[in-house]
């Protein structure tokens, strides 16, 4: 494989496993459903909307799961229901649990055969994978419940709401949704008191084809959120970045997620024709967490905060 196929393959898969679009109002992004999961849950049979806005209906809580996300995996955790998840995709790695799931998928293709010999209660899957294998599934006699990928936190939160009916425990994805906007809201209060936002250039991908990300993201949602100003919030989506753009605008700070290059701090200050950019000048390049920053899940929270506290350090002292 040569160096650029070694980045380009988990670009891919990054962008992936984010945003592809906005959700459209359904009954379940406007966190209801056929009834009280939890309570009907207790007295019979339930059914929850998925994003397709197909009514699934259950006639007892999952005891056996599948999840084609690693963002679902995370929120399913985070619910309690992670000890039934038995599939799981290549990149499902948090929490350190799921490493131990058996592997069904690498996040594009799924092993169909395998899963249907798992037969589990329900597969979670979502809207940027291939319908085509999603109807092989249910043709199978499986039922699946499918998520539309996150583009904005109110998605998370839907999401969030949305599984936690599916799980029967709706009072308690109500209290994360709670907790992650709790944390939002302390990490903007002290923000609030800021004269000037940082401009900040965010890099998803290396030279020499380097990638940002703009508006109608999920990582420019986290980047408003935390205070700063993304010097290309005006692009759609993500992008292919002109190196000399970057150079003019000259950014205060550099943060990149990428997390296969050797070093990519020391590789972002030593491009040619970047010395003098004011970020590189006062060496302030950060490396953040590529998965906090790019997964819409129950971190969506710590992700806004680790990018205020790398950002403006000392309103966290």
């Amino acid at each position: 494989m040569n160096w650029k196929a070694k980045w380009l393959a988990p670009l891919a898969a990054a962008l992936l496993l984010t945003a592809c679009g906005t959700k459209e109002e359904t009954p379940n992004n406007t966190q209801q459903s056929t009834g009280n999961s939890e309570q009907a849950a207790q007295e019979g049979p339930y059914t929850v909307t998925d994003d397709r806005g197909i009514e699934v209906s259950f006639d007892h809580i999952p005891e056996t799961i599948v999840s084609l996300q690693p963002s679902n995996t995370e929120i399913l955790f985070s619910l309690g229901a992670g000890d039934k998840i038995i599939g799981a995709t290549d990149y499902d790695n948090y929490p350190e649990e799921a490493l131990n799931i058996e592997r069904v998928s690498d996040s594009i293709t799924i092993n169909g055969e395998r899963i249907i010999e798992l037969n589990p209660d329900v597969v979670i899957a979502y809207t940027a994978g291939d319908s085509v294998q999603v109807e092989q599934l249910e043709a199978a006699g499986l039922k699946v419940f499918v998520i539309q990928s996150a583009a904005s936190f109110d998605d998370v939160y839907g999401d969030i709401i949305q599984l936690s009916q599916v799980m029967g425990v709706e009072e308690k994805g109500e209290k994360i949704v709670e907790e992650i906007k709790q944390q939002i809201a302390n990490v903007q209060e002290k923000t609030a008191a800021l004269d000037e936002k940082k401009k900040v250039y965010f890099e998803i991908a290396p030279a020499p084809d380097t990638w940002s990300a703009g508006k109608g993201t999920f990582q420019q949602e986290v980047l408003t959120a935390a205070g700063v100003e993304n010097v290309f919030a005006e692009q759609e989506s993500w992008f292919k970045v002109a190196e000399e753009d970057v150079i003019k605008i000259n950014p205060t700070v550099i943060l990149t997620t990428v997390n296969y290059v050797e070093d990519p701090v020391s590789e972002i200050a030593n491009r040619p024709g970047w010395s003098n950019i004011q970020a590189i000048v006062n060496k302030e390049i950060y490396f953040v967490d590529s998965d906090i920053l790019s997964r819409p899940a129950t971190r969506i929270g710590q992700a806004v905060e680790l990018v205020a506290e790398t950002v403006y350090p000392e309103l966290f002292k």
